[in-house]
């Protein structure tokens, strides 16, 4: 167009025929669409000269003018229709096209942010990228963000996979999403059975399609091992009585150390009924929690009728009439996670017969202060120097038959419980002796005393002082020991305190 406006102004010609005014708009058509991309590049500035040539070229011919008129509104069309654009080769292979170099700049940036999240280490993509200028349709460039996918796959560490993960935690990938269905689906079915009407996950499962690392676990085998391996987790647990801290660590699973790492602060040798510890429990890495509908049958508790009676003590109880108990059939729906029920809802029940009614006589005489009460309290206060067991003293190694409580000389021993006693004096290496008969298959023996303050059939009470701490019989200290029997067999006396 510049070329143009700077020729020299032609001789007006007289007699200008026809064929002369329509050669020389095809002259000028026939470059009008290589000068239409220039003028695109010039963009607004080329405008404003076309406007002030237009305005010069109106006090020349006609036809001239005419011709300009015509470039003029070709590239306009143009510039309606098409705009710059650039077709954005990698390594010579065209791959997509751009508005802008920048769009493509920014695009690169997010593939290398997404492979170093990906990988754990920083990537830089490499390739060689060329541009080229083109004219595309207005509105028909797509967003750059289109050409990731391929940048993606060039990365040779990374795939595109259907990653199967728990909690957030990849596990591991398949071709095809129905490999990880099946398995998920094989895992459930481990739980379930004829009775079984719901079952899911109880952690958060989610299967993908993304972008991943690929050296990310794919051997479907060792992904069903991941998901079906234990975890260690913890439970509580409610001291029975009889229980002991080495049972208990033994029956769960556990060393002795353990145990005590859950339970910081707990007395190993003083467990009490109704003291809650801390358990390790093995956890399946993948729960899944099932619901089964069950029908069963079930006894009925007998009805409870109490008769008072004037002859028998406070707190003791006579059965008059046994009873008997009835049966009902129940529907439940069992809530089962990894197989341990954890709430059972009754959904209906149908008695199939009735329970009679128990009779119980009950005791209203003031109960005596000797009569035992059921439980025993310590003796006496002090260090337990020797516990039950085998133990090596006098240089040899025999069993103890109680337990050792070491106290000054002459410090008051209790009963431990209220009862009878039935032996005090003398008796070979227990030294000075207590024994007490509580009357309901307990017996309770105390040791190598200074002194004795009951004698036989003597009715004592719980907390009742009985002799005086020392070291007779064979003994190497001031010490009362301490020692259970019941029905007849000698007990560990640490399961009877409190």
């Amino acid at each position: 167009m510049d070329e143009l406006l700077q020729q020299p102004r032609a001789p007006r010609r007289e007699g200008f025929s026809a064929a002369d005014a329509a050669a020389l708009p095809r002259r000028l058509r026939d470059s009008a669409f290589a000068r239409a991309e220039r003028f695109l590049q010039e963009n607004s500035a080329a405008v404003r000269r076309v406007d002030q040539a237009l305005a010069w070229m109106r006090s020349f011919n006609p036809l001239i003018f005419l011709a300009a008129a015509t470039l003029m509104g070709v590239a306009g069309v143009l510039a309606t229709v098409y705009v710059p654009s650039y077709q954005v080769l990698v390594d010579g292979q065209a791959i997509g096209v751009v508005a802008t170099k920048s769009d493509f700049e920014g695009a690169v940036d997010r593939v290398e942010a997404r492979a170093t999240e990906i990988l754990g280490h920083t990537y830089v993509m490499d390739g060689e990228v060329e541009y080229r200028f083109a004219l595309s349709e207005r509105d028909s460039i797509p967003p750059a963000t289109t050409l990731e996918p391929y940048l993606l796959d060039r990365i040779g560490d990374v795939m595109k996979s259907y990653v199967l993960s728990v909690n957030g935690q990849v596990v591991g990938a398949a071709e095809d999403q129905s490999t990880l269905t099946a398995l998920l689906d094989s895992i459930q079915a481990t739980y379930e059975d004829e009775n079984t009407i719901s079952s899911k996950f109880v952690d958060q499962v989610n299967i993908t399609r993304e972008y991943i690392s690929a050296d990310v676990e794919q051997d479907v085998a060792d992904i069903q091992s991941t998901l079906t391996s234990n975890t260690n987790g913890e439970t509580t647990y409610e001291v029975q009585a009889g229980d002991t801290f080495m049972a208990l660590a033994f029956d769960n699973g556990m060393t002795m150390k353990e145990l005590e790492a859950l339970n910081p602060g707990i007395d190993v040798n003083k467990l009490m009924i109704g003291q809650v510890l801390n358990i390790k429990e093995e956890i399946p890495f993948l729960s899944v929690e099932t619901v089964d509908a069950v029908t069963y049958t079930e006894s009925i508790a007998a009805p409870v009728r109490e008769v008072e009676d004037s002859s028998m003590y406070e707190g003791d109880t006579k059965v008059l009439s046994a009873g008997s108990t009835g049966t009902q059939q129940v529907s439940a729906n069992v809530t089962y996670i990894n197989g341990k029920e954890t709430a059972r809802e009754v959904t209906n029940t149908t008695v199939l017969t009735q329970p009679t009614e128990k009779v119980v006589a009950v005791g209203t005489k003031e109960r005596p202060s000797w009569l035992p009460k059921g439980y025993f309290i310590w003796p006496t206060y002090g260090n337990v120097t020797s516990g039950y067991g085998y133990r090596s003293i006098f240089g040899s190694y025999s069993f103890h038959r109680g337990i050792d409580i070491a106290v000054p000389y002459g410090t008051s021993i209790a009963a431990a419980d209220g009862g009878t006693v039935i032996y005090s004096g003398w008796q070979g290496t227990y030294g000075k002796l207590v024994i007490i008969d509580h009357g309901d298959g307990r017996q309770s023996y105390y040791g190598h005393n200074s002194s004795l303050l009951v004698n036989v059939g003597d009715k004592v009470y719980q907390g009742q002082t009985i002799a005086k701490a020392g070291s007779t019989g064979r003994s190497t200290g001031n010490h009362c020991h301490f020692e259970v029997h019941v029905n007849g067999s000698l007990v560990n006396p640490y399961n009877y305190l409190p």
